[in-house]
């Protein structure tokens, strides 16, 4: 095209081949400048990516969903990761982050603290509607059950997960700490902080004694280091945890909250290529969801809170009302929750 044009004009003369040159080559440096400022239009979104293991290893996982993500919906999808829960929830609420992959306790932080609503859940690579938390220990320990482990505590040293990780932190912290009267902070020899990869990592290594976890970043394990993965030996198992939710921020564009759930909905649902990806995020697919899945994960924050407060014993008018109003807070949930059940 661009020949053929150069070619009449070259077979005008004087001025007006000048003119038309120069008419010529305007054009190409606009269309230019046009095309970059389309280009530059493109929707940026930041998908925020909990921190379940190091970002390298996360983006080898990610990276190939997030192109697709792309390239599907025409969005300029970015990446997002941080050292710690916290760092997605706080970029969402400032809008740094726009929608993001969170386990249910960061996900309630999200929608309590940071503008976010859950949209999707994720479907499990078998189908299952949900994962484990675990405590884990060395298969060379004497250590097979959360009773050998309390009775040596005070020579232990325990890995606990990130303070925002429903299987790392809140469903250990309530089902075997605050049921059985322990101050996990205080119980063992040494206590460290870390996500689900580093804990199952110091417990294969010998570098703590104990450790929480799940049954995803295990099965992961098994995949990326398998010789450490046969060093750990699972202790305490949970009751299933509901699977991981999408949040996005409430105040999206509705036309963007739309193109996104198509992507996510219909993605390796009928491309194998598309379902080999989501197997190594260990999905199978997305479904909808809202704010509803948290209920459960809402009311475990408030038994626990309700037994450190009776625990105290001589409370004050403040903690007695504190008390109270998280009473009135677990019959809601619990209405709530008969009525979904009943759907």
């Amino acid at each position: 095209m661009a020949k053929t044009c150069i070619s009449r004009i070259s077979g005008l003369r004087g001025p007006f081949r000048a003119a038309g040159l120069f008419l010529f080559f305007a054009s190409l440096a606009v269309a230019e400048v046009l095309g970059t400022a389309a280009a530059a239009g493109a929707q940026e979104l930041n998908f925020g990516i909990i921190s379940t293991e190091s970002s390298q290893n996360l983006r080898t996982m990610w990276d190939p969903f997030l192109d697709d993500m792309r390239k599907q919906t025409g969005l300029d999808i970015k990446a997002f990761f941080a050292t710690d829960y916290a760092g997605i929830i706080e970029g969402m609420r400032f809008d740094k982050v726009q929608l993001a992959w969170y386990g249910n306790k960061a996900a309630m932080e999200a929608v309590d603290r940071a503008d976010g609503e859950v949209f999707m859940q994720t479907l499990a690579a078998d189908g299952s509607a949900g994962y484990y938390s675990h405590i884990i220990a060395n298969v060379s320990s004497p250590l097979n059950s959360i009773e050998d482990m309390f009775r040596e505590a005070k020579t232990l040293n325990f890995g606990n997960g990130d303070p925002n990780s429903t299987s790392g932190f809140l469903v250990p912290g309530y089902y075997v700490f605050a049921l059985n009267g322990v101050d996990a902070k205080t119980a063992f020899r040494r206590t460290v902080t870390s996500n689900h990869e580093s804990n199952a990592l110091s417990v294969a290594n010998g570098q703590v004694d104990v450790a929480t976890c799940n049954s995803e970043a295990l099965e992961r394990l098994a995949v990326t280091f398998p010789d450490k993965r046969a060093l750990i030996k699972v202790i305490w198992t949970s009751p299933l945890i509901p699977s991981d939710p999408l949040v996005r921020r409430k105040d999206m564009p509705q036309a963007l909250k739309e193109k996104i759930d198509e992507f996510l909905l219909a993605y390796g649902q009928s491309d194998q290529r598309e379902a080999e990806i989501l197997k190594a995020l260990q999905w199978r697919g997305f479904r909808i969801s809202d704010n509803d899945q948290l209920i459960p994960i809402r009311q475990l924050e408030l038994f626990k809170d309700k037994k450190a407060l009776e625990d105290r014993g001589n409370l004050n008018a403040q903690q007695r009302e504190r008390l109270t109003a998280i009473d009135a807070e677990l019959k809601v949930l619990e209405t709530q929750m008969a009525a979904l059940e009943k759907k």
